[in-house]
């Protein structure tokens, strides 16, 4: 709020609850031409067929890891959503959609697996930011996200190199997963 420029009383003639402005949040990730979804030096061509492996290697980049300040909310928000009212939940759902949408035009044809596989490699890739953030080890914060790289690249069959979807990548094969 100090940030804002607002007191705690300022806030709520803007929002009715801590619910709302996640909602808010939320809502904008993906609907404000403003709003910096991209990070420094990662860009993602929507329109491309190779979008999913795109999203994937964004989301899990050291870019993003870094960029706090304008981190997915998805990843920001997680547990104050789950606490929060219906109206949050719905924008999560909402941007998650997108996310797995955006990620299953991409796979290949495997009739209603695609779907599947989507949600996973989607849950993956927030679930990885998510924990990567909580290590102070930064190697390994480095190392599990270049595993749910590997591991969500191999899913959607965008990483034909990989041999198994629980190999564990090397050191060195990690810091090419994971820009710097």
């Amino acid at each position: 709020m100090a940030g804002a420029g607002l007191t705690h009383g300022g806030f709520y003639s803007y929002f009715n609850s801590k619910s709302d402005l996640y909602a808010e949040v939320l809502g904008c990730f993906f609907t404000d031409p403003q709003w910096k979804s991209c990070w420094e030096g990662v860009h993602v061509d929507l329109s491309s067929t190779d979008v999913g492996s795109q999203v994937v290697r964004a989301y899990l980049s050291r870019q993003h890891y870094e960029d706090i300040e304008n981190s997915c909310p998805m990843v920001a928000l997680p547990t104050d959503v789950a606490r929060s009212g219906v109206r949050a939940k719905r924008a999560f759902e909402t941007v998650f959609r997108a996310m797995v949408s955006v990620l299953e035009r991409s796979l290949p044809q495997n009739g209603s697996r695609r779907r599947v596989t989507a949600q996973g490699i989607a849950a993956i890739s927030i679930g990885g930011m998510v924990v990567a953030r909580t290590i102070v080890d930064r190697a390994l914060a480095d190392e599990l996200l270049g595993s749910c790289m590997a591991l969500a690249l191999n899913l959607g069959g965008w990483d034909k190199k990989a041999k198994t979807a629980n190999a564990k990548p090397r050191l060195s094969r990690q810091r090419r997963l994971v820009p710097s």
